[in-house]
């Protein structure tokens, strides 16, 4: 099939491999995350060849700078009780396709290419996930799956997507989306946020299998029931207009996927 054909893309898109796309990576690095200038050169090692430009944010102060090809921007610490991360980290990234993830380990610079494939495969936002095929998770308590069971029903109701992980931060997104946002430094996981914030304006959205590895300061268990609170507040802030009638006429039909 051809990409004018893809049943996902709009007029307006390009097609794969027309044009070159550059690709920003925005990396948080949280208190605690070990030795970060060490954990970060390792990290910064895996970058795939395809990402042009890297924006920490929470990490070491010292300037940036161009390492192996890839032009580094260094925005200094941040206090992430006030916040996942602030929308500046956002919108210092310049590239075409901004991905976003945590540099605590847990999460791997060699998923990304797959990330972008589905982009440039007609999808607006990709993200991923640990409980489908192919994904998996090192620590994750039994309260937080609970929770995360209950906010995705909820989801599938006042959205009509089927979607299988609401809160992992591994995600990818056009540049455009940024514009779009109204992040607030209230302490929501902003992987939810961002996920609601694309359903709210209707994107593509497609879940990519991700394994979440352990990370380097080990496991942490944030807050479950402060978190779900603010992400159901979050869900039902952006929902659509139509998803009152959707909650009356009772469970969704036909669903795709598995189950959270």
């Amino acid at each position: 099939m051809s990409g004018d054909s893809h049943p996902l893309r709009r007029s307006t898109d390009r097609t794969p491999g027309s044009g070159t796309r550059t690709v920003s990576l925005v990396l948080t690095v949280r208190p605690g995350d070990g030795r970060p200038g060490a954990a970060l050169d390792r990290l910064l090692d895996q970058v795939p060849a395809g990402v042009r430009e890297v924006v920490l944010i929470g990490g070491p102060t010292e300037a940036g700078g161009v390492r192996d090809g890839i032009d580094v921007q260094r925005l200094g610490p941040w206090d992430f009780t006030r916040g996942d991360i602030p929308h500046a980290a956002l919108l210092a990234a310049t590239g075409d396709l901004v991905v976003l993830m945590n540099a605590d380990g847990s999460m791997s610079p060699h998923e990304i290419p797959h990330y972008l494939h589905y982009l440039e495969s007609g999808y607006d936002f990709v993200k991923g996930s640990r409980f489908i095929a192919g994904g998996d998770y090192a620590d994750y308590p039994l309260s937080r799956r609970l929770g995360q069971r209950a906010l995705l029903r909820v989801a599938r109701r006042l959205y009509g997507q089927h979607l299988t992980d609401l809160w992992y931060g591994f995600c990818a997104f056009r540049r455009p989306f940024v514009d779009l946002l109204d992040l607030r430094e209230d302490g929501v996981e902003l992987g939810a946020e961002l996920v609601t914030h694309a359903l709210h304006y209707g994107l593509r959205v497609a879940e990519v299998p991700s394994l979440e590895l352990p990370s380097r300061h080990g496991p942490t268990h944030p807050r479950t029931v402060r978190d779900g609170a603010r992400i159901l507040g979050t869900l039902l802030d952006e929902r659509p207009h139509n998803a009152l009638s959707r909650l009356a006429h009772g469970p969704l039909r036909g669903s795709r996927g598995s189950s959270g």
